[in-house]
């Protein structure tokens, strides 16, 4: 585990363990490296690269919540490379991290390898981001671990119908810090802010072109079978855009992956094997 400073002066977590191919993993919109833990047995022969995004983890906070922005974080994705002194790597890119990957492919094309990305496209479900929304920046109504993990599970049964509950255990101990006055986010609040301010500020915008920017690169998708992020309608047309990209549908699994499924493994081996 270790700390750098970017360019506008805040500390970044990252996590850097293991040698071989580099692998940046790039988490969701509210996580951060922890959420990686699933894959890490999996991919003990590769070096693998986490990153806490500024206001999750144990990154700093930055006191202007706008710069909590895709192009923001990729900018701190590219800095940690200079940092470690890595002219490329394969990108892979959960939700969040997915929007972070192909913005890179557009603008900084040089410094990846391949990407993969894992359940999420150039169109992101009107129902799903109303879903997220219910719960950014708004602290678990349960109190403890337990509490939280019962409430997890049966939520996301429907999504995840066979993850036994242990899991849901280790998950929320990922996503909260356990406190005396109840469970804590592990990212700032004023993130929910920052994606009220952003949407007002305009229409969505079109994201096919950056997604048109992997088509030079070996790339792969990873769907959650039940996924209301990723739409089947949507995995067809990138599929129809790059015939070349890897795709995986993940069964009984929704919106995310953890990524230790078998389907999953072999998707993002064989991106990195398209990389050598």
């Amino acid at each position: 585990m270790a700390d750098f400073t970017t360019s506008d002066g805040k500390c970044i977590h990252y996590t850097d363990t293991g040698s071989g191919q580099p692998l940046l993993c790039l988490a969701g919109l509210t996580r951060c490296g922890r959420d990686f833990s699933h894959l890490a047995p999996h991919v003990t022969d590769l070096r693998m690269i986490t990153m806490d995004y500024r206001g999750r983890g144990q990154s700093d906070y930055d006191a202007d919540c706008m710069n909590y922005n895709v192009l923001r974080e990729g900018q701190d994705a590219v800095e940690l490379l200079d940092h470690l002194g890595l002219d490329r790597v394969t990108l892979l890119g959960t939700s969040r991290g997915g929007l972070i990957a192909m913005t890179l492919a557009a603008t900084q094309p040089h410094r990846l390898a391949g990407v993969i990305l894992n359940d999420v496209g150039p169109v992101v479900s009107p129902q799903g981001i109303a879903r997220i929304m219910e719960y950014v920046g708004r602290a678990p109504v349960s109190k403890t671990y337990d509490q939280a993990a019962k409430a997890m599970h049966a939520a996301l049964k429907p999504q995840f119908p066979d993850v036994p509950a242990h899991v849901w255990r280790q998950q929320v101990e990922t996503q909260y810090d356990e406190t005396p006055d109840g469970l804590a986010l592990r990212y700032d609040t004023k993130l929910r802010d920052a994606l009220i301010e952003q949407a007002a500020a305009g229409p969505v915008p079109d994201l096919w072109p950056l997604f048109e920017a992997l088509k030079g690169l070996p790339t792969g998708v990873i769907r959650g079978e039940n996924s209301d992020i990723l739409e089947p309608d949507t995995l067809v047309e990138m599929q129809a855009r790059h015939p070349e990209m890897l795709t995986a549908v993940i069964p009984n699994r929704g919106h995310v992956p953890f990524l230790d499924e078998r389907q999953s493994i072999s998707l993002i081996r064989s991106v990195l094997e398209r990389t050598l």
